[in-house]
């Protein structure tokens, strides 16, 4: 790049002529002056190399910054996993966004307005947790599902022993296995049973005087069939010791489109004495870990010197009063989305990209829950199948979006796409070359 025949050094703009640029101006109010200076740094040094020309110090500086603060780009869903731990989960309902920006700002998260005094924290979202689930005598919220398996273990089993059937020891993801989990707690983890089937006996010899409770863990992601047993929850509490219940999904009821989910108050009504679960999977709502059951252990648990550790900000109790009270999350309209119309609007999307000169078939697709919820459950969709190579192409466009690659075709699954977006996935593709060499 020619740049001239002076010294570039001597003509790269000051920073204080840089900054008062207009669209550097707008970006310091929203991203941070000192962020914004740090871009303007490094096209100077660019300039002072002969690297950029001088007057290119500010469209480079602009080039340089995120178009958003906060670092995480938004993405749009099209890969058919309905819950993707990659993508953040369950994304929030209208109601739970409007929410978190209310709750931004100073709020009466611990002030009762009535009297001016403090007052117990999230005390409205804890109530609509308890009107979500009367089946439970009180609940309490941490800030995931394995915090509050955690929680339950310390303050019920420290020192002491959980009796728990080898067959559900899992792993629960980058890593982490729940012996590991437990046992970082202080407890020793009694295991009974095999790998494949355990009886009420198994648990029964089990329990001694060091037993701190029992502990049944639905496995939500992965299934196992064949020769196999478990002991259902109303037989583990005829025993004389507490069970306690890790549903892991977040269900709070039963879901027809789901049978064979566990749900908090199935579970909690055939004899539980307290039921730990995800709020950010089925229930549709931010990361949070759900504690419910007797009285007297949730108030146990809650009073825990660890609890303080472990509480939810404000923030997610607001998102999570949302998603309680609000209406269907868009989880909830992913899982019952109309095969039909999914397959009118995929149709719909393959006639505008071809018109473009894209090469586009639609075709019957598996999607799954994902997430930790439902594991072996398809829910039919259809698909607009891309070549392959459109697949790095869009994941790297703005917004990003995600398909699926399978057999040798990148696949745009809407299930998870709101029909609202359909066009902004449509313009992904017709900005890409109908030609374009692979990635």
């Amino acid at each position: 790049m020619a740049v001239g025949s002076a010294d570039p050094r001597r003509r790269v703009p000051r920073t204080d002529v840089v900054l008062s640029d207009p669209r550097l101006a707008t970006a310091a109010r929203t991203l941070g002056r000192a962020r914004v200076k740090t871009a303007v740094g490094s096209a100077q040094e660019l300039a002072r190399r002969g690297e950029i020309a001088p007057e290119e110090v500010v469209a480079h500086a602009v080039a340089a910054l995120p178009a958003r603060p906060g670092g995480l780009r938004p993405v749009v869903n099209a890969t058919g996993v309905v819950l993707h731990t990659n993508l953040g989960r369950a994304p929030l309902s209208p109601a739970a966004v409007d929410a978190v920006v209310a709750a931004a700002g100073h709020t009466d998260v611990e002030l009762d307005l009535v009297t001016g005094r403090r007052a117990r924290r999230g005390r409205g979202t804890m109530e609509a947790l308890a009107a979500a689930v009367p089946d439970a005598g009180a609940v309490h919220v941490v800030n995931n599902g394995a915090a509050a398996l955690v929680l339950a273990a310390t303050a019920l089993a420290a020192d002491r022993e959980i009796i728990v059937s080898r067959g559900e020891l899992v792993e629960i993801g980058d890593g982490f296995r729940l012996p590991d989990l437990l046992e970082s707690t202080g407890a020793r983890l009694r295991e009974v049973g095999t790998t494949n089937r355990t009886a009420l006996a198994d648990y029964a010899t089990a329990i001694g005087p060091r037993t701190g409770f029992v502990l049944k863990v639905h496995p939500s992601n992965f299934v196992v069939h064949g020769f196999t047993s478990a002991v259902p929850v109303a037989e583990l509490a005829t025993l004389d010791v507490p069970v306690v219940v890790d549903i892991g999904s977040g269900l709070l009821a039963p879901d027809p489109l789901l049978p064979d989910e566990p749900d908090a108050a199935s579970t909690l009504r055939a004899g539980a004495a307290l039921v730990t679960a995800s709020g950010d999977k089925l229930l549709g709502g931010p990361q949070a870990g759900l504690l419910l059951g007797r009285a007297e252990l949730v108030e146990r648990l809650r009073r825990h010197p660890l609890a303080r550790a472990l509480r939810v900000d404000k923030l997610t109790l607001a998102a999570l009063d949302a998603t309680l009270q609000g209406p269907e999350t868009p989880t909830w309209r992913a899982l019952r989305a109309s095969p039909g119309a999914l397959r009118d609007r995929a149709e719909r999307l393959r006639d505008e990209v071809s018109a473009a000169g894209h090469k586009a078939e639609v075709v019957a697709a598996a999607a799954v829950v994902g997430g930790g919820g439902a594991p072996g459950v398809e829910l039919a969709s259809w698909a607009v199948a891309l070549p392959e190579r459109y697949a790095t192409a869009l994941r790297l466009g703005e917004p990003p979006v995600l398909g699926r690659v399978e057999r040798g075709r990148c696949l745009l699954d809407l299930r998870c796409v709101p029909p609202t977006m359909d066009d902004l996935v449509r313009d992904a593709v017709l900005r890409l070359a109908p030609c374009a060499p692979a990635v």
